[in-house]
């Protein structure tokens, strides 16, 4: 491997699953270690077998997965104290799992020799020495995790420095430094690895960091500037008490702030992707102000940005974002300015540049909305109903007249509407499992003679907040909706003191947007 290579060891599907909230099955770990493997990653660590059922199915069925670019390694302690390795059942169970690459963790901190081994500092180096030696005997490459080194490090340098010298000498390929506590700061971490790196120079040196004190991402970084060239980490962060090093800000500033190489060619541009899939299968929501591969992480609201943004992209934002997959986005509130209009010419075409007064009355009519409540960054739709309407463009397909919604003695909402459909008035009712339902399959019965488009359109996502929690159940309430079909999606909002009108608003504006871009 070249000299400015990082290795990138993954642990999200061991380390990370150990975050609240997180139960990945087996099925989620097989999916997860295929979009791993598809972005490039080195080793992907799949477990801790023998530990608990899972893992061991886990292992048993990656054995048929073709890999491209990872390779499996399986996670486990040093033997116990007195003992064999050969005779231990932690040892038997990582060689069971055949991976080609196993891991193991050692006692670097004396202290936890004392209370968590409760044998002697001598033992514990035999233990390191034994396991890895008989790994290594056995054919398999071994990864040696320093567990709490640099806690270790600061209470008894010289032994720490030990337990990473037994694990070397008995043939482990990489020495990993944990800052497992997560309390060390980048300069702890850069001069301790800079010293490991000078007294074992033979040996790959690793770091693993934990996010205790949201230097997780710094301190790796650090560890490489010191000479370390093998990063764990966790796709999204995930991981004990405050997650572990995030991988998704960790590659990125490698590759394009420090030089250094961790994927494959082409693959960098897969991170965003590989973050939101992964988050979509261990069914956690996705931090849109995530660094790089967040939603948020190269949107601008301010006027003055996106004004200058639009000149030269670089005033506001670090990198490219299409390096990582990611994309610029405009929003329109009431902090946008003119620009911000513009700037979504290529959405509108050139007309708002043509027709500055067009543009000036929607960033009026924008700010007055989101006065009354409205929001249109996550309404993008509405956002253009409104914009073709300033332009003189908007399609009126129907105009509604009225609107009812009951609940009977079934507990089951019923909607009445009435609407004006090219000069024929339509009068429907429909149930619905909630008020939402009625409405939204009401409007659809009495909308798909005359477009019958609609019935490949469908509701996927309804929310509502409430915006002024002070005036109780008065208080003013916003909804929004995202419409599917089948193809893409959009999201309408609808702001009214009332719930079913907000709701009435914003499933209308779904249709007419749909209709719109079905016409186009």
């Amino acid at each position: 491997m070249k000299d400015n290579w990082v290795e990138i060891y993954d642990t999200t599907l061991r380390d990370g699953a150990q975050g609240e909230g997180l139960a990945y099955t087996v099925e989620d770990k097989l999916k997860i270690a295929r979009a791993l493997d598809e972005i490039g990653v080195h080793f992907i660590e799949g477990g801790w077998p023998g530990a608990n059922p899972k893992d061991v199915e886990f292992f048993e069925r990656a054995k048929s997965l073709q890999l491209s670019n990872a390779q499996f390694a399986a996670f486990g302690s040093t033997r116990r104290a007195n003992a064999l390795a050969a005779d231990d059942t932690v040892v038997q169970g990582l060689l069971a799992a055949q991976t080609p690459v196993v891991t193991i963790f050692g006692k670097s901190w004396d202290f936890h020799v004392d209370i968590a081994l409760k044998t002697t500092l001598e033992e514990n180096l035999r233990m390191i020495a034994d396991t890895v030696n008989h790994l290594k005997s056995c054919g398999r490459r071994v990864v040696y995790d320093a567990e709490h080194f640099f806690d270790g490090f600061r209470a008894n340098a010289e032994y720490a420095l030990d337990t990473l010298a037994a694990a070397a000498q008995a043939g482990a390929e990489t020495i990993v430094l944990c800052d497992t506590n997560g309390g060390s700061l980048p300069e702890q971490i850069a001069d301790a690895v800079a010293l490991v790196h000078k007294r074992i120079p033979n040996v790959r040196i690793g770091i693993h960091c934990h996010n205790d004190s949201e230097l997780a991402v710094a301190n790796s970084l650090a560890a490489v500037e010191a000479g370390a060239t093998h990063v764990q980490g966790v796709m999204n962060g995930y991981g004990e008490r405050c997650g572990n090093a995030n991988l998704c800000s960790v590659i990125p500033n490698l590759e394009l702030k420090m030089h250094r190489r961790c994927l494959p060619d082409g693959k960098l541009k897969l991170l965003t992707h590989t973050s939101r899939y992964i988050n979509e299968v261990a069914n956690l929501v996705p931090n849109d102000r995530a660094a790089f591969v967040g939603r948020s992480a190269f949107a601008h609201k301010g006027g003055i940005h996106v004004s200058a943004v639009s000149r030269a992209k670089e005033t506001y934002e670090h990198i490219n974002p299409e390096d990582v997959g990611n994309e610029t986005r405009v929003l329109i509130s009431d902090q946008s300015g003119v620009s911000n209009i513009r700037f979504k010419a290529d959405e509108l075409g050139d007309e708002f540049n043509k027709n500055p007064e067009a543009a000036r009355r929607l960033l009026s009519q924008l700010k007055t909305l989101e006065f009354e409540g409205y929001s249109f960054e996550d309404a993008e739709a509405s956002f253009q109903l409104l914009a073709w309407g300033a332009l003189g463009r908007r399609k009126h397909f129907f105009d509604p007249i009225e609107y009812r919604v009951w609940i009977g003695s079934s507990g089951n909402p019923e909607a009445v509407v009435r609407l004006n459909v090219n000069g024929q008035e339509m009068h429907t009712a429909s149930l619905g499992v909630g008020p939402a339902h009625a409405l939204d399959q009401a409007l659809r019965k009495a909308l798909v003679s005359h477009y019958p488009q609609i019935q490949e359109f469908h509701l996927i996502d309804f929310k509502v907040r409430i915006l002024d929690g002070e005036h109780a159940t008065a208080a003013k309430t916003r909804v929004h909706i995202e419409t599917s079909d089948g193809e893409r999606s959009w999201n309408t909002v609808g702001v009214a003191e009332n719930i079913i009108a907000a709701t009435w608003q914003a499933i209308i504006e779904s249709v007419e947007y749909g209709l719109q871009i079905a016409a186009a």
